[in-house]
């Protein structure tokens, strides 16, 4: 049957024969592989609709097994963020992470958003990329239901004290819960909490993505909250060694 839906190439993967399969992360169908015939060098509507970056609208061809892709049009173009080096690092990577965090076939609407408006605040910010990148997989992991708990000890629910940060209990935790857990895990997974690393956790957990245009973290925070929420991401969803991870500048 034929379909369509909004979406945003996740990636695409050339075939032997001159087709091309797509990543696609659908509005409708969440994230699916589409084949398509449509040249890549060319300059139709179809074409730019398939570029890197861009949200656009898919006419699709579903049978019970697969989907093709016949044409497609742009709804939005981000096209300043591949005017960028950094920019387009940073939007590969999310990406790439986007990729790996979503199941095939399920719908997922409000990562969706988030994804979109990802890319729009990218595509209008100058500096601090690694500060916008870092608000999007918090938001993510909210969305997903496996964020960490950042308001009480995850193990107790005491709410003051809270320094460290736990990351196989999927939490802070108080002095108290911290002393039970030394000896019995992983001290490397436990996290001292300093540097308004917390503050800056809560704060983007606590705002819309939109709001967060214009917000940059001092690096000594940046650095110890990208540490902390790539292990986190690492221990919980298993997924580490990204690509275009390496590629990063900040």
């Amino acid at each position: 049957m034929y379909t369509d839906t909004e979406g945003i190439v996740l990636k695409s993967i050339k075939m032997t024969s001159g087709r091309k399969m797509l990543v696609l992360f659908s509005l409708k169908y969440g994230k699916i592989s589409a084949a398509t015939n449509i040249n890549e060098k060319g300059r139709s509507k179809s074409t730019l609709a398939l570029r890197p970056f861009t949200y656009s609208r898919f006419e699709l061809y579903k049978n019970r097994e697969s989907y093709n892709i016949n044409s497609a049009e742009v709804i939005k173009s981000f096209y300043k963020i591949g005017e960028d080096v950094d920019k387009y690092m940073y939007a590969s990577y999310i990406l790439e992470y986007t990729d790996k965090i979503l199941s095939e076939n399920e719908r997922a609407p409000q990562m969706f958003d988030l994804l979109q408006d990802y890319l729009a605040a990218l595509e209008k910010r100058s500096k601090s990329y690694a500060t916008l990148a870092l608000a999007y997989q918090i938001k993510s992991l909210a969305l997903l239901g496996c964020a960490p708990q950042l308001k009480q000890c995850v193990s107790c629910g005491e709410r003051g004290n809270l320094r460290w940060l736990a990351i196989g209990e999927g939490g802070l935790i108080c002095e108290s819960c911290l002393n039970k857990l030394k000896g019995n895990t992983n001290e490397s997974l436990i996290y001292d909490a300093n540097f308004g690393i917390i503050e800056a956790a809560n704060y983007m957990l606590s705002n819309p993505l939109k709001s967060l245009e214009n917000l940059a973290l001092n690096q000594q925070t940046q650095d110890s909250l990208k540490e902390l929420i790539r292990r986190y991401i690492s221990y919980h969803l298993d997924i580490r060694d990204l690509k275009s991870e390496s590629f990063l500048m900040e």
